[in-house]
């Protein structure tokens, strides 16, 4: 069992601080031609053609909470896992966001990008249901921790109110959104308005195929085994909209060897250069794991 470390929620002063394709190769059998006798009947040896490369399936995956929210504050302590062309996040998103069209996009993200350990990036994704508009509106934001996010646990911290959007890390915060800020000129332009869907609490690793956003991802950081982004503990406070004030819902610490299913189910889906596969999300010894393997695939 280790150690849990519980730090205080401090409001400090604040300051202000997704995509490329890529390609793949195919590889195409060469004709058989006629191969001549040999003059003599001694066997002869066939020259040795050239090795097929190994290609790779990668699997990533994602801690989906069950429970939807409508404002709160929800803290997590993490090591995270950053390599070229990889993201590893807590965030929280309405659910039907992914449809589009007539369903509005609402999202709070913390995301540590493969292309740096010591950075990270904040950002509130929406876009208002219309089915004329592809686009979303996202105000990202990149910060520096001062350390090294896969060598040690910090708390991340997302607090979500009808007033403003905070962002803390190890319970600084480091950037908030008010209401009444603006971006763009849709409907959403002011995004701490706009986040009226409820939201669940996720956490997920994944590839990207987006190199300028992420670095480019070739996998060769797994070919020792997984990569992994830890879970120590999640905390859940509601937010008292009449008193402004946070009250603790619960906390997950992970321990025995499985998922709480009050609370939380995984991901099985494609997200770009990877799969989310639900074998991917372990618990054992008090934390949960989110894994990035990969696998042969010819």
């Amino acid at each position: 069992m280790k150690t849990k470390f519980i730090l205080p929620i401090i409001a400090l002063g604040l300051f202000a601080a997704c995509s490329d394709d890529s390609s793949s190769a195919n590889n195409n059998d060469p004709e058989s031609s006629a191969v001549a006798e040999p003059e003599s009947s001694a066997a002869t040896e066939p020259e040795s053609s050239a090795a097929t490369a190994v290609t790779y399936k990668y699997y990533g995956a994602e801690l989906t909470g069950v429970e939807q929210f409508k404002y709160g504050r929800f803290e997590a302590r993490m090591k995270m896992a950053s390599f070229p062309g990889t993201v590893t996040s807590m965030f929280l998103n309405y659910d039907l966001s992914w449809k589009k069209g007539t369903e509005p996009w609402n999202e709070i993200d913390i995301e540590v990008l493969g292309t740096s350990k010591s950075k990270w990036q904040s950002n509130i994704i929406t876009r208002e249901e219309d089915p004329s508009i592809s686009g979303t509106t996202v105000t990202e934001q990149k910060h520096d921790f001062g350390f090294d996010a896969t060598e040690d646990f910090h708390l991340y911290g997302i607090i979500w109110t009808p007033e403003y959007v905070a962002w803390e890390i190890d319970s600084v915060e480091i950037r908030r959104v008010e209401l009444g800020t603006t971006n763009g000129n849709h409907a959403d332009k002011d995004q701490v308005a706009f986040l009226t869907k409820e939201e669940s609490l996720r956490f997920n690793f994944w590839a990207s195929k987006s190199p300028a956003w992420t670095g480019t991802f070739t996998g060769d950081e797994l070919a020792d085994g997984p990569q992994i982004q830890w879970i120590d503990y999640v905390r859940v406070y509601s937010y008292d909209t009449e008193n402004k004030a946070f009250t603790k819902s619960w906390q997950d610490d992970f321990d025995g060897n499985s998922l709480n299913t009050d609370h939380w189910t995984t991901g099985n889906w494609e997200m770009e250069l990877s799969t989310h596969s639900p074998d991917n999300v372990v618990v054992e010894d008090g934390y949960c794991k989110l894994l990035m393997t990969r696998e042969p695939a010819n």
